[in-house]
């Protein structure tokens, strides 16, 4: 009898894989959604009962699992790098030239795929079945979100076999998206149920696969599009093109709208093509990506910090749309700066419903002469916050009224001061204690790319300052669970939860905190940039000006900023009451000292298999620290090849041509440090 049902759960665990695949990748489904919705419930029956006939790959496992407290982080194999941007030809012939210059080599083929406008994530498969799906992070360490991306039904959960070997490991690169006709209809759902709607289809993508109940993300409608590896054992590809066929032999959806063999001058004119083609596509693109083709010329051009030197993104010129400006408001941000915001009639930018548009401050206004009333031209790019371009005159029929801005904080009513700087005038609020001030700085304090608080939202932050919990930054070190769960919308297990996540966020790395600080002109870049130079808080708040000016990348406007910010007495107060309060700052980053006397130093370095004592991702780091070049394949050129378990077939290559070998022991006894206990 449990042999009948154990082949009738394979076979239906086949038969709706297969499905499955015909339904969300083939676009060519070959029964009726109630014949496959009852072939499913079926199997869910069976495996309910009998758990042993339950596998990895089932299609039961796309309904969703029990909720997770929290996501674990995990390190990619290989980064995930950003792309450089191109606006216009000249931009792509540069890059040709470059590459063309690089290579010795004019006959340089491309592969273009659509730049899709949604989320990147990593997909990792071991022997055929998915075992782990990563975010892309901070590019090098991102969310684990498996059990998220198992209820993506166009992802396969077991590699097709029949066609291409099957390889020992795989890591499958693509972007999350949510298609115009799905939005639609979720957010249509969403207003019948009362729930907030979503802005745009990136931020649905995103909000869902960050679920930690994997339940709701399987009600979302999320579909995927892959373009790319990253670390592959077992098989390999000569080019771009066979790449994507691969993906696409093992399951994948992969882009119909991809062209390969194009030279530079087919490249352009796609561009043209594809750019008329974008609106009648069923999903959201911003432009398309310019790859070149061949694989080995790939890694011989390898990679700069952020971006490879083997491919562009190629934008779309921002879509324009004309709306009306209903009212124009003024927002305080957390430096004091009085920034006009026009408050627009809504309306469908590039696929984003836009209400509000920034006019940046008052000589803007002048300039174009903007009215309540009028009739503008807006436009956005990506994620560039939406813009006014221009507005129609020829639409004024002398109902517009003439903005002013204010003459007092509209906030704190405190007096408004005339700040000139570069070429324009701003306003700012002189009261350092004003509400709206403080409320951003600590929304920006609190922030993923600062102290990353899970919990310490926009609203909990202006009721904390509201009800005057939150006075400083030090404060936040001061929550009580018991005052926090007698405020609105605060129950007692949110405020466990923050009050944890607040205890978790005490040690905190150099970079973090600076940028956390908000100092004028001090975004994450140049955080990093001082961070490489200075080994400790202390040192940074005892330099001077002229030291910080000569950082390469920090220009004297941010030098004097952090300068004047540490030098001021109460800035120094608020430092050092976080300290007191536990707050560990640490320099993750190495300072740039001169590494020449090292081992590493200049060298190319090959690193293979699983190392025990720390990740792949942190070795690379700190050899890189120590000025070696780590690249991804054996060749004569290279100086070691540092090996962990299961190091394949590149310790064989080594071998056979007598590069010098080092044990992850070998390692840590050259000054790496581990990361894992």
């Amino acid at each position: 009898m449990n042999n009948n049902i154990k082949n009738e759960a394979l076979k239906l665990q086949k038969e709706l894989t297969e499905h499955s695949y015909n339904y969300h990748v083939m676009d060519d489904p070959k029964i009726s959604d109630f014949e496959y919705d009852m072939m499913l419930k079926r199997l869910i029956k069976i495996e309910e009962k009998y758990p042993e006939y339950s596998s990895p790959d089932s299609p039961t496992k796309r309904i969703g699992a029990p909720p997770l407290d929290s996501f674990e982080q995990a390190d990619h194999s290989i980064p995930m790098l950003s792309l450089d941007n191109a606006f216009n030809d000249s931009d792509i012939l540069n890059f040709h030239q470059r590459a063309v210059k690089k290579l010795n080599r004019e006959n340089i083929l491309y592969t273009i795929e659509p730049k899709l406008d949604g989320v990147a994530i990593e997909l990792k498969y071991e022997h055929g079945i998915l075992v782990q799906a990563i975010t892309r992070g901070d590019g090098v360490t991102g969310e684990v979100i498996t059990e998220n991306i198992r209820t993506i039904k166009s992802i396969p959960l077991k590699l097709n076999k029949d066609k291409i070997k099957t390889p020992l490991l795989l890591e499958v690169r693509g972007e999350v998206i949510i298609k115009h006709s799905d939005f639609e209809h979720l957010n249509k759902t969403r207003m019948k149920n009362q729930e907030n709607i979503f802005a745009n289809p990136r931020n649905a993508a995103a909000g869902s696969l960050r679920q930690l109940d994997s339940k709701i993300t399987a009600t979302r409608p999320l579909d995927i599009f892959v373009y790319g590896i990253g670390l592959v054992q077992g098989i390999s590809f000569l080019t771009q093109a066979q790449m994507l066929e691969g993906l696409r032999s093992f399951g994948f959806p992969v882009n119909s709208n991809i062209k390969s063999g194009l030279n530079i001058k087919a490249v352009l004119k796609y561009y043209k093509e594809l750019e008329k083609l974008r609106e009648k596509l069923a999903y959201e693109i911003d432009g398309m990506v310019v790859k070149i083709d061949d694989i080995v010329l790939q890694k011989q051009l390898g990679e700069k910090i952020k971006s490879p030197r083997w491919a562009i993104a190629y934008k779309f010129p921002p879509m324009e749309k004309t709306t009306t400006i209903e009212d124009i408001k003024i927002q305080v941000g957390r430096t004091g700066v009085l920034t006009p915001v026009a408050v627009l009639k809504p309306v469908n930018v590039a696929g984003v419903m836009v209400s509000r548009a920034t006019l940046h401050n008052e000589d803007e206004i002048k300039r174009k002469d903007i009215r309540i009333g009028d009739t503008a031209l807006v436009v956005r790019a990506g994620d560039v916050i939406p813009k006014i371009v221009k507005i129609i005159e020829s639409d004024r029929d002398g109902t517009q009224v003439p903005f002013q801005m204010p003459v007092k904080c509209p906030v704190c009513n405190s007096a408004i001061e005339k700040i000139k700087l570069d070429r324009s005038n701003i306003n700012k609020c002189v009261n350092a204690s004003c509400q709206a001030q403080l409320k951003q700085r600590l929304k920006h304090f609190v922030s993923k790319k600062a102290f990353d608080i899970d919990g310490f939202g926009q609203k909990i932050v202006d009721q904390l300052v509201d009800v005057g919990m939150l006075k400083s930054f030090a404060d936040i070190f001061l929550l009580e669970k018991d005052k926090l769960v007698d405020l609105e919308r605060m129950g007692q297990k949110s405020a466990d939860n923050l009050i944890e996540s607040i205890k978790k966020s005490k040690s905190i790395s150099l970079k973090r905190f600076i940028y956390a600080l908000g100092i004028d002109h001090t975004g994450e870049n140049a955080a990093i940039l001082i961070s490489k130079t200075y080994s400790s808080l202390e040192s940074i708040m005892n330099t001077s000006q002229k030291a910080l000016e000569e950082i390469h990348g920090i220009g004297p406007e941010t030098a004097f900023a952090i300068y004047n910010f540490f030098n001021h007495f109460e800035n120094r107060e608020i430092i050092k009451n976080i300290e007191m309060l536990g707050v560990v700052v640490k320099n993750s980053q190495q300072p740039d000292i001169n590494f020449t006397d090292n081992p590493f130093y200049n060298k190319r370095i090959v690193l293979t298999g699983t190392l025990k004592t720390m990740t792949r991702a942190h070795a690379k780091k700190q050899l890189e620290n120590f000025g070696a070049k780590i690249t991804s394949a054996i060749s004569l050129k290279t100086d070691f090849l540092i090996t962990g378990e299961k190091p394949g077939s590149k310790l064989e290559k080594a071998q056979k041509i007598g590069v010098t070998i080092l044990s992850e022991k070998d390692l840590i006894a050259l000054g790496v440090t581990c990361n894992k206990t």
